[in-house]
């Protein structure tokens, strides 16, 4: 087999980190168009990407142990990244397979990651963002934009827009809206798991998803009309109704049993709304930060709810039988953070 040696020499390493979600403020269908407005919260995925370009990189056990931890969609992102950035470009007398498989054993993927899967978090879609923008910086690029990332994220799985800064109107399907919102306003979320989990590619398939969204449609309209004003004017109220309006409406897609209740609870305990994971399991009590209760607030729920606090190591978990309160997060802006390697940041990270 011929040298890949002109092509590949030494190590280059980038990191990055991407927001998660507590669900989405509105998502459905205006027009037979699919979107979701983001939630993005403070939790985050950072990938540490190395590519190590060596003649014979196949040969070396330390980039095999990690290959086979890495996780197959960030993996799929990276390849699309590299094939973005450096091209098809042809190496005489190997085939493209050759070359693809030579690849894939130049890079190192770890990531860790303060996201649940499967919950309707954006765990999968913070995973890609930050694989692609860290392998973007591992090639020597300052970074990729929204809509390179978006577009790479896509070719992968229906996905996410907590990539996009700010709060955005998003096709989480097909990419055909991108449009900015604002600035998240103050809002704090209580995130309650209902348990169990969605397969969010299955859920995107079903084949009576393009109907049920058409019939909910004006509601949606409704729904995103007060949220688009309410992030407009910073007005914490406006979106928590807005986001109650939405997930009341998709009640006949993914139904929440729980979901009533918990809008009461809210409503009772001074809380601005509730908004849902569309294709998940997850539910946020949204309270306006800025009537400095927040903490009285959720105290009241925690007794009213009678649900576990999920506490991390202490093995316990959120299941079908046993809801759980996961935590307090705060609604952040969108975007993607590149960091040192050492763990100093270029461009802060909201904590």
């Amino acid at each position: 087999m011929p040298s890949l040696e002109r092509h590949l020499s030494g190590c280059r390493r980038g990191q990055a980190s991407a927001p998660g979600s507590c669900g989405e403020l509105v998502q459905g269908t205006i027009d037979g168009v699919d979107f979701l407005v983001t939630c993005p919260v403070n939790l985050y995925a950072t990938a540490a990407v190395s590519v190590c370009r060596a003649a014979r990189v196949q040969d070396s056990p330390d980039l095999r142990v990690r290959k086979r931890a890495r996780k197959q969609k960030a993996l799929a992102a990276a390849l699309r990244v590299l094939e973005l950035l450096e091209g098809p470009t042809p190496v005489p007398g190997i085939s493209s397979l050759q070359r693809r498989l030579a690849i894939r054993s130049q890079l190192a993927i770890r990531i860790t990651s303060e996201l649940p899967s499967s919950k309707g978090m954006a765990s999968s879609t913070a995973d890609i963002a930050a694989t692609c923008a860290a392998t973007a910086r591992a090639l020597g690029r300052e970074g990729l934009s929204p809509d390179e990332i978006a577009n790479i994220a896509l070719s992968v799985e229906p996905t996410d827009g907590i990539m996009f800064p700010g709060i955005v109107l998003f096709d989480h399907v097909r990419g055909t809206i991108r449009r900015s919102l604002g600035v998240a306003p103050p809002i704090d979320i209580l995130i309650i798991d209902l348990g169990g989990h969605v397969d969010t590619v299955a859920f995107n398939r079903r084949d009576d998803l393009a109907t049920l969204n058409r019939r909910k449609e004006p509601a949606v309209r409704d729904a995103l009309a007060l949220v688009e004003e309410g992030i407009r004017l910073g007005d914490a109220a406006m979106v928590g109704e807005g986001a109650t309006l939405s997930a009341i409406a998709h009640q006949a897609i993914l139904p929440k049993p729980e979901l009533p209740a918990l809008i009461s609870m809210a409503r009772r305990s001074g809380a601005v709304g509730v908004n849902i994971a569309h294709s998940g399991t997850v539910v946020g009590i949204l309270i306006d930060r800025r009537q400095g209760n927040s903490h009285e607030i959720i105290e009241r729920i925690e007794r009213e709810s009678r649900l576990r606090v999920y506490t991390r190591g202490a093995g316990f978990h959120c299941s079908p039988t046993s809801p759980c309160i996961l935590g307090k997060v705060r609604l952040t802006d969108g975007g993607i953070f590149y960091e040192q390697l050492s763990g100093a940041v270029f461009h802060d990270r909201p904590s």
